[in-house]
């Protein structure tokens, strides 16, 4: 159990780390709407294809995206899986705290009364 954990908490901090970067929040806010190659991308963001291609890279390693070559050029696409495991692991903590924060407003209140 203690290495599935491990592992979990270690995806996450990928996912959140690759998140951490605007420029890779817009190249998912891009290829949400349709794959991109790796040129289509540096000319929308006006970087170079070795800037793209370093933040794409830190995106695979995240699960968040996907790369396919096709001869020369590599299509990337979004890979939804790792945000999924992030949303659920922000859910659950949301459920947490929000319950350990009535808790607190109930014991709060018995004890104005």
């Amino acid at each position: 159990m203690r290495n599935q954990m491990v592992t979990i908490n270690r995806k996450l901090d990928h996912t959140f780390g690759a998140l951490a970067d605007g420029t890779r929040r817009a190249i998912l806010e891009r290829l949400a709407h349709s794959d991109a190659t790796v040129g289509e991308l540096a000319e929308r963001f006006h970087v170079s294809r070795p800037a793209i291609s370093k933040h794409l890279r830190v995106l695979e390693r995240a699960g968040l995206v996907r790369r396919i070559r096709d001869g020369r050029l590599s299509r990337c696409s979004i890979d939804g899986a790792a945000l999924r495991a992030a949303t659920r692991w922000m859910n659950d903590s949301l459920a947490f705290w929000t319950g350990q924060l009535d808790s607190l407003a109930r014991y709060v209140e018995r004890r104005k009364s």
